[in-house]
């Protein structure tokens, strides 16, 4: 099964909670690779609107974006562009 990774700096003044994390899930939602979003050594479920929020990711943070499956690749082509384009 394909895996892949990327990085990808949160928008400065973007926060990862409420309506950013729920856009983000809702890309993540698409895909049927596992995906997962991380900073800080703290690793989330990209699916799970809890656990994205508990990273507590706020605007200049780097997220490491990772995928495990047969579409891995455009679901991290989807999550970079979603995070490059979230608003507060």
């Amino acid at each position: 099964m394909p895996a892949s990774s990327e990085s990808v700096t949160l928008p400065s003044g973007v926060a990862l909670h409420a309506r950013p994390a729920a856009t983000f899930v809702k890309t993540a939602l698409k895909f049927q690779s596992r995906l997962t979003v991380g900073t800080d050594g703290k690793v989330a479920d990209a699916k799970s609107i809890l656990a994205v929020l508990a990273l507590g990711a706020v605007g200049g943070t780097m997220l490491r974006l990772s995928a495990e499956g047969d579409d891995a690749r455009e679901a991290l082509t989807a999550l970079a562009t979603c995070v490059s384009g979230l608003i507060e």
